[in-house]
């Protein structure tokens, strides 16, 4: 009787993706079928708008790789606005680039491809937008290892740590379901609804709850100088942080987000403020690319520092940790180079004490591959969910995430556990 390639690889004890030409020679009892390897020979990207509420953001971009062997590989670029009115041009350079670095290669050439990319797309220095776009090939590439081996990503990283993974979530108005607007103004004006709405999330199983109590600027804070905070916004910050706490009790951690727009003196100044709350973390509390001055900020005051969603390669992470700038790392899945990169960024973050807390926002494919690294790596402290990953993600997955008091259950489908229908994508296509 023929038995399935997870047989053979369980059997075998592979929890590595190794060429396929390269695992057979080492265990003959692999499947023979995994011979010849598959050619990557299609790309199709996919941009769409998110309906309102619009957790997680407006726009999300995915990727759909197909091999000569029928295998299906899905990935999704995450990066904040910085493609807003570049839906057509994502698509074509999607393509473009598809056909220069990936078309007719070997797909379960993970680390190959992901080299060939970021020399490519990179060339003389690392940026935001390019590795986002790597970040979707990537993941799209072991999605299709994990298929080809008919086992999950996490065993191909090794294997599983744990079989939970612990979520957090923006503090959301659950029951009207407001939109962002609505959403900014309760976490930067009205304490009460934010007391209001985090019991009600810690009731439903979060173990932590975040919001922003300052304001964004318009580009985002990160590409701006940072500013000095009014009186008013600190006095808010340290009510609003008082009201959750009542509330909530020592059921749940406060995370407290402010984008990096603050001075490194002010961050200290509202740190102070919060103290007496004890949050988990304060999230950029100064912009991510001054690494001294993080490092700065983060011995002066007592509450740890979470930071690195718009940092980019293991580099930039090693120049972090190099200052001591941080206690919690937050890579994107579709935005820090994958999960190739993120791997080599948990690996820093393990030998530095720092713990993983990957940053999630945008779409469910990013969900699926940060699930698949935390089910693997040791320093995994909480990953981001978008609320209970649940509401729209339905509209556009083939099988829902498994959610439960606060926590993913991990499950045993191939590749990153997560396909997209292309059904729900056409309906919401730009």
């Amino acid at each position: 009787m023929k038995k399935s390639r997870r047989h053979f690889l369980k059997a075998a004890g592979l929890t590595i993706a190794l060429p396929a030409s390269q695992a057979i020679g080492q265990n003959s009892r692999v499947n023979s079928s995994l011979n010849s390897a598959p050619k990557l020979v299609s790309m199709t990207p996919y941009v769409i708008k998110v309906p309102p509420p619009q957790w997680g953001g407006g726009t999300w971009y995915f990727v759909k790789l197909e091999t000569d062997t029928g295998l299906v590989g899905w990935g999704e670029t995450a990066i904040l606005g910085a493609l807003n009115g570049q839906e057509q041009s994502y698509k074509l350079r999607m393509q473009e680039i598809f056909t220069r670095y990936l078309e007719g290669k070997n797909p379960l050439e993970t680390e190959t491809l992901y080299h060939r990319l970021v020399r490519g797309l990179t060339h003389q220095h690392a940026d935001y937008v390019a590795f986002g776009l790597i970040s979707a090939f990537d993941t799209a590439l072991w999605d299709i290892a994990g298929k080809h081996y008919d086992t999950p990503v996490y065993n191909l990283l090794g294997g599983k740590y744990r079989d939970r993974i612990r979520s957090y979530t923006y503090i959301y108005d659950t029951i009207n379901m407001s939109p962002p607007g609505e959403t900014i103004r309760n976490w930067t004006q009205r304490p009460e609804a934010l007391a209001e709405q985090s019991a009600r999330l810690v009731d439903e199983g979060f173990t932590a709850v975040k919001f922003d109590p300052i304001p964004q600027s318009k580009d985002g804070g990160a590409s701006g100088a940072p500013w000095e905070l009014s009186q008013a916004e600190y006095d808010h910050t340290e009510r609003a942080c008082e009201a959750i706490r009542n509330a909530i009790g020592t059921r749940a951690d406060i995370l407290i987000g402010t984008h990096g727009q603050t001075t490194p003196s002010a961050a200290v100044r509202l740190a102070k403020r919060m103290e007496a709350y004890d949050p988990l973390w304060f999230e950029e509390p100064c912009p991510p690319r001054n690494f001294k001055e993080m490092g700065e900020v983060a011995r002066e005051i007592s509450i740890p520092i979470a930071t690195g969603e718009r940092l980019v390669s293991p580099h930039e992470f090693q120049n972090l940790f190099a200052e001591g700038a941080c206690a919690f790392a937050q890579p994107d899945l579709g935005s820090a180079g994958g999960i190739t990169a993120c791997k080599k960024i948990a690996t820093l973050a393990e030998v530095n004490y720092v713990l993983m807390a990957p940053h999630v926002w945008g779409g469910p494919i990013i969900t699926a591959a940060a699930i698949q690294l935390c089910a693997n790596v040791p320093n995994f402290l909480i990953s981001e969910s978008i609320y209970k990953s649940g509401l729209f993600f339905n509209e556009i997955i083939v099988d829902p995430f498994v959610w439960e008091n606060g926590d993913f259950l991990l499950t045993d489908r191939p590749g990153i556990g997560c396909d997209l229908n292309e059904e729900g994508l056409e309906r919401y296509s730009v």
